[in-house]
């Protein structure tokens, strides 16, 4: 009885004093290296996106549609006010909302489609770029506290 509990003991202490040594060496200001043949870079995908110039035409491009909304919406309700019937107006305001749906669907579906290949493209231009250089993991920047090469900058230029 007493051969099992000094046995207890000592892998108590033992395992007591090894996660003390772990933690000594995670709360360590020496960085951690990456395993041989793995080279790490990261990304800002917020600002290779914000300074691409196929997103900042896309909301141009979506600013303008909103604009032209805008426009007809007032037209619209313009054509609603000239009726004389209350009939007439319940008839044509439902009728405008159809067409204000399909608008909405249709800029929705283009804007979708426009942005999937955007990001698509930007993705593309990471993981060729990473390969070019040599990096075998790519981490967004967003995620990462500490370590990795930033090649923001390259992806940055490398998307137009």
């Amino acid at each position: 009885m007493k051969s099992k509990l000094t046995l207890t003991s000592l892998v108590a202490l033992f395992a007591f004093i090894l996660g003390a040594g772990f933690n000594n060496i995670a709360m360590s200001d020496v960085p951690a290296q990456a395993p041989s043949g793995i080279k790490i870079a990261v990304v800002d995908v917020n600002k290779v996106v914000s300074d691409s110039k196929e997103v900042k035409a896309l909301k141009a491009q979506q600013d303008k549609k909103k604009d032209e909304l805008v426009k007809w919406l007032e037209t619209v309700k313009t054509d609603i006010n000239k009726q004389s019937t209350d009939e007439n107006k319940v008839k044509l305001a439902k009728k405008y909302d159809s067409e204000l749906a399909k608008k909405q669907e249709a800029n929705r579906k283009d804007y979708t489609a426009k942005l999937q290949k955007i990001d698509k493209n930007i993705s593309n231009i990471i993981n060729q770029t990473a390969k070019a250089q040599g990096y075998t993991i790519v981490f967004s920047k967003s995620s990462v506290l500490y370590g990795g090469d930033d090649i923001t900058s390259v992806i940055s230029k490398a998307v137009k």
